[in-house]
């Protein structure tokens, strides 16, 4: 049955792996369930906020996709500096237990559709790329806008096996195993970012990584620097896809 209206909900619920309450707005009633991670430090209510579900609401209105828009933890992790790399890895673990132990679950929960996309812009496409090779069986698509995705960024230079399985340039390129990269295979990775955008080398690299390792993938440059909100409201209804994500 057709929506002539666009379904929303606020979730709130305590976390025991964060051990705070944490805040999810879904939008939609069917479709593709739609994992929407915000940039650096955003709010659950961002992608609202800044007119990316304004810009689906077709998608939405006719049940293709599903979105579920997470608050973000990255100032008790990535961008905590008060705290040794290590640690804000430890603490971002937490964050990536939340959200494939709590998250997911409760989607599934709402909308047994089995295919997951995750995707964000900024900050929020390294979070949606880095879950998508780290857990090929649980993410289906891929779509990072203007991401970046050297991890030692946000590291000051830590080396370690830590590091390294969080880095998606170095996970990539180091991958050994046939069968692992047959399941990264299996993943629709698509992710676009701006020609002068300072993340673009980030985003050749990967591109090469994974070509490198037989992976097929979509790498869209956009002209120009490429990196706002009408750019990405733009980018999503070229790379979300329609009718074929349900």
């Amino acid at each position: 049955m057709r929506h002539n209206h666009v379904n929303q909900s606020h979730v709130r619920w305590y976390s025991p792996h964060l051990d705070r309450d944490m805040q999810m707005l879904v939008f939609g009633h069917a479709g593709a369930r739609v994992l929407v991670f915000p940039t650096s430090m955003g709010s659950f209510m961002q992608y609202r906020d800044m007119g990316m579900v304004q810009a689906l609401e077709r998608h939405l209105r006719e049940g293709w996709i599903q979105l579920f828009c997470v608050d973000s933890h990255d100032a008790e992790s990535w961008y905590a500096e008060h705290l040794a790399p290590p640690e804000r890895l430890r603490h971002h673990t937490s964050f990536e237990r939340y959200i494939l132990e709590e998250v997911l679950p409760y989607s599934r929960h709402v909308n047994p559709n089995p295919y997951l996309i995750a995707t964000g812009c900024s900050f929020g496409a390294f979070h949606a790329m880095l879950l998508g090779l780290r857990h090929p069986r649980t993410v289906s698509r891929v779509v990072g806008l203007s991401g970046a995705y050297d991890a030692s960024w946000w590291l000051d230079g830590h080396q370690g096996l830590d590091g390294y399985f969080m880095n998606p340039l170095a996970f990539v390129a180091g991958v050994q195993s046939d069968a692992q990269r047959q399941e990264l295979a299996g993943v629709d990775i698509i992710f676009a970012v701006g020609r002068e955008d300072r993340s673009y080398g980030t985003n050749v690299g990967l591109s090469e990584a994974l070509w490198r390792q037989g992976i097929w993938h979509a790498f869209r440059p956009w002209d120009g620097w490429a990196h706002d909100w009408p750019f990405w409201r733009e980018m999503i209804l070229h790379y979300i896809g329609g009718p074929d994500s349900r």
